[in-house]
């Protein structure tokens, strides 16, 4: 925490108190299951809410929840008077790296919450042009994955001095070979993919109105959630008939669970799991603290109704609005698996240790649902991670090849 600055504490402070009353609303879930499983409904008063206990028990929760908001209230008005302090340290302080790590992985597994709550560890979403590069008429957008941000696009340096030095991020990579002027995304990964991608449609349509030079091109390179919120970009615009649409040109993939990954899935039978008893019930609310982001990688949201109208914490079958592959735009996808050669067994049951093999690649059971990738656009590295497609060099070598091949 050494790295947050003198002005997160205020939000971090407001964050405790919310979580403190969560866990004073479990404990008294579990009591009140208790006294139902023991006295059956004469331990229940009338009038008494679900979950809430009553009695002089009930007192002391209450207690408990007034005085935690009456010391969260006090604790934000204190350090609300020390803002202006905390804005002039912060002012002189550089970005650091570390920090905005550490608020990028908040924003992703509760992202949600922060923005609805008015919490400023709550990320906005920005395109970021590096002022290293020339600008030029062709574009190209970055977008980070879940519980990332745009700063981690850069590889680190390697841990043996004497090794080569890797090869910049994809931005400086096709910014020296092809001549792109690079734009990184950052978003709040903890927001639905569907807002994320209305919300940069829109932001397009602004940077391309507003670049300095007139828009020959624009490209982008997505990994993991950053394709999903791509392709919802590209479906909002056309809905909409967005002006930037027009330039699209390339866009790439990197490891985007176009169909899903099953660790959400997974928490999703955690969900189940819990609510099966009154003993564990209380439980389920820790299991939904992942945030809209995380759940729409269960099986790939792309539109609004895929969720709007939805318990999304329900256990139910795969009901997404089909959304292809745009067409006129040349879409390419980089698969990874950690097995060392392909087999049907490693396709869907390996993967890149996050996303399995078929759902990288589009393939889907059902042929609505498959993205139809031109086989010359599919590409697949073995022996490789979900998180090594950010920074390889095999990567950064085929998008130069592919990008390349109409300029």
């Amino acid at each position: 925490m050494q790295h947050l600055r003198a002005a997160d504490a205020a939000a971090i402070a407001k964050l405790a108190t919310q979580a403190t009353l969560g866990i004073a609303g479990i404990a008294e879930g579990v009591h009140q299951s208790v006294l139902l499983s023991v006295l059956g409904t004469k331990g229940a008063s009338a009038g008494q809410l679900p979950g809430q206990t009553s009695g002089i028990t009930g007192l002391v929760y209450s207690a408990v929840r007034g005085l935690t908001k009456l010391a969260g209230l006090g604790l934000e008005r204190a350090l609300a008077k020390l803002q202006p302090l905390f804005q002039a340290a912060d002012q002189s302080a550089p970005e650091s790296p570390r920090r905005e790590a550490v608020l990028a992985a908040i924003n992703g597994v509760m992202g949600d919450h922060l923005a609805a709550s008015g919490n400023p560890l709550a990320t906005a979403m920005r395109l970021r042009p590096s002022p290293e590069f020339e600008v030029t008429g062709k574009i190209l957008v970055l977008a980070h994955g879940l519980c990332m941000n745009d700063l981690q696009w850069k590889p680190a340096p390697p841990a043996n001095p004497a090794a080569p030095p890797p090869p910049g991020d994809y931005g400086a990579v096709l910014a020296q070979a092809l001549g792109y002027t690079p734009v990184y995304l950052r978003y709040n990964t903890g927001l639905h993919t569907s807002q994320n991608g209305r919300e940069l449609s829109r932001q397009l349509d602004q940077l391309a109105l507003q670049w300095p030079v007139p828009v020959t091109e624009l490209s982008v390179i997505a990994h993991s959630m950053g394709g999903l919120v791509a392709r919802s970009a590209v479906h909002c615009a056309t809905e909409d008939k967005s002006a930037w649409l027009a330039h699209l040109k390339n866009i790439a993939f990197l490891g985007t669970p176009h169909h899903g990954a099953p660790l959400e899935r997974a928490g999703n039978w955690v969900d189940a799991i819990l609510g099966s008893t009154a003993y564990s019930r209380p439980f389920a609310q820790l299991a939904r603290l992942r945030s809209a982001g995380i759940t729409d990688l269960r099986y790939g949201h792309v539109a609004d109704a895929d969720w709007q109208g939805h318990d999304r914490f329900r256990k139910r079958p795969d009901s997404r609005q089909p959304v292809p592959l745009p067409r006129g735009v040349a879409s390419f996808t980089i698969a990874a698996t950690l097995a060392s050669q392909r087999s049907a067994i490693a396709e869907r049951l390996v993967g890149d240790g996050l996303v399995p093999l078929h759902s990288a690649l589009g393939h889907h059971a059902q042929a609505g649902r498959t993205l139809a990738f031109d086989k010359t656009k599919q590409h697949v590295l073995y022996n490789t991670s979900h998180m090594a497609l950010l920074t390889s060099p095999q990567v950064a070598q085929q998008l130069v090849a592919w990008f390349g091949r109409d300029s």
